[in-house]
């Protein structure tokens, strides 16, 4: 071969050298980044060519899909009940992408998920098109219905969230008010586009797309106190319910010449700390905190889920209880106020850790993942998250929630046959406590056979809400009875 031959069989050489490395690294290396790339239309095309798996509640699906009438995306989601189960699924759009349970398990159910290999595989070899699996919940659609519909009838905004304390399995999960995933779930400019713009915040106050349950933190009032009697059993502070605390009246915080307050004319000199719990004295759980001091504190608090984001696995905001805070300020958050910010979620977890005799299991959402033949790809087990408590100072806790039930401010969570804890609460908020205050209720039911199939947090941001823990029962507590109330009847 001549001089000139060899040259052009060498550059011809290089060139398909060059294309098989180019077309290598199309295939393998960038492949991912092709295939997530949002200006690669085929991908969307084929993202939403077949139905998605769906979201499964006590077996029955909540979620669907239907053919589109226009364009070139075949299908788009559906929700039933979509604004009562939008806090648990979130939403799944053409136009606006998708979060929560959509997001987080979008690979099982649009089919994509490595785990779903051979489910995929096998359709390919029969030319069955792609298929998506199912996300099988824990949630209680009973629990749901009730949780839901008392805070619609209620007509405030708010949030509830139901526990199994023995496992975590989360019951409920309900934020009002809320949205239908539905109305902006295709990507029509004339409909979806304005749905959704009318639900952004800046457009609509209410906020309804944010998640109350997992994502707002509020000032928990005195429902913290259950937190702080039982930071002062664990540390030896006082060793049992009845036992009398060395609380004077008035109560002036250390290192200041404040005067801690009592709502009302109640009983809490030197109360016990079931007296105290019972009419939520401020000053024997202020400085019960105060005493213990910030370390003990923050340690207790951090034993039940504070300071910690929970992944449910939908993501939840860190509840907070400060660091480095002085006597008077540590009093103040033992009781629910300064700094002190929780979760409905991150509430119900301490209620459910009472009623489990002193052993919280991590919350979670999601039972099963299944294949789009319901085989399981993969399952939840309960999980121990921490011991707060020892089981005999979770039995004296218990004991003290029970009073408040049974002759307190929780009277109105009365179960009839069923032995209920709870712990009303009240948040002051806003400028020199200016704005409308939070009511809360924390609760557990147990059975005849000592079973605690249950724990409950609401809260109501509510305009009639006085400032003092009647709010508390007289809002929350019914919520929380009706929702204790569907998950029992749901077990008979």
């Amino acid at each position: 071969m001549n001089k000139p031959l060899r040259r052009i069989a060498l550059f011809c050489g290089l060139l398909v050298l060059t294309l098989l490395i180019r077309d290598n690294w199309l295939q393998y290396v960038k492949a991912n980044s092709l295939k997530d790339d949002p200006n690669n239309r085929r991908v969307t095309i084929a993202r939403y060519s077949t139905p998605r798996g769906d979201i499964i509640v006590d077996g029955d699906p909540i979620t669907g899909s239907t053919e589109t009438k226009n364009g070139d995306l075949k299908y788009k989601r559906t929700y039933k009940n979509g604004p009562m189960w939008a806090p648990v699924t979130g939403y799944a759009s053409q136009a606006f992408g998708a979060n929560q349970l959509e997001s987080i398990e979008d690979g099982i159910l649009t089919g994509d998920d490595d785990r779903l290999f051979f489910r995929k595989t096998l359709d390919m070899v029969t030319g069955k098109p792609q298929q998506g699996g199912n996300v099988v919940t824990t949630l209680s659609a009973d629990a749901q219905k009730a949780a839901f519909g008392g805070l619609q009838r209620q007509g405030s905004k708010g949030a509830v969230v139901a526990l199994e304390p023995s496992t975590g399995k989360i019951l409920a999960l309900a934020s009002y008010p809320s949205y239908d995933p539905s109305s902006f779930a295709g990507n029509s400019t004339t409909t979806d586009s304005k749905a959704w713009t009318k639900l952004q915040k800046k457009n609509n106050p209410a906020d309804p797309m944010l998640n109350r349950a997992l994502r707002e933190t509020y000032p928990p009032g005195s429902t913290f106190k259950v937190v702080t009697a039982a930071a002062a059993l664990e540390n030896g502070l006082y060793s049992s319910a009845d036992q009398k605390t060395d609380s004077p009246l008035p109560y002036i915080m250390k290192g200041t010449t404040t005067e801690l307050k009592n709502e009302g004319n109640i009983p809490c000199k030197d109360a016990t700390m079931r007296i105290a719990l019972r009419y939520s004295c401020n000053t024997v759980f202020g400085k019960i905190g105060s005493d213990l001091g910030n370390d003990k504190m923050l340690a207790e608090a951090k034993k039940f889920g504070f300071d910690s984001e929970q992944f449910t696995p939908v993501r939840s905001s860190a509840s907070v209880f400060s660091d480095k805070m002085n006597s008077s300020q540590t009093a103040l958050s033992s009781i629910g106020q300064f700094n002190t910010a929780a979760t409905p979620l991150q509430m119900a977890m301490v209620a459910s850790a009472v009623a489990n005799d002193g052993k919280l299991m991590k919350p979670y959402m999601v039972d099963e993942l299944q294949s789009s033949n319901l085989d399981p790809v993969a399952k939840t087990d309960p999980e121990e998250m921490s011991q707060p408590l020892s089981p005999q100072n979770a039995q004296i806790l218990q004991s003290m929630m029970e009073t408040v039930v049974k002759e307190g401010t929780g009277t109105k969570a009365q179960i009839s046959g069923v032995t209920v804890g709870g712990k009303t609460g009240t948040a002051q908020h806003g400028v020199a406590n200016s704005e409308n205050p939070y009511a809360w209720f924390i609760s557990y039911a147990k059975l005849p056979d000592g079973s605690s199939p249950v724990a409950v947090a609401v809260v109501i941001e509510d305009e009639q809400a006085n400032r003092d823990d009647i709010s508390g029962g007289g809002l929350a507590a019914p919520i929380a009875k009706s929702v204790m109330e569907a998950v029992i009847n749901s077990k008979k």
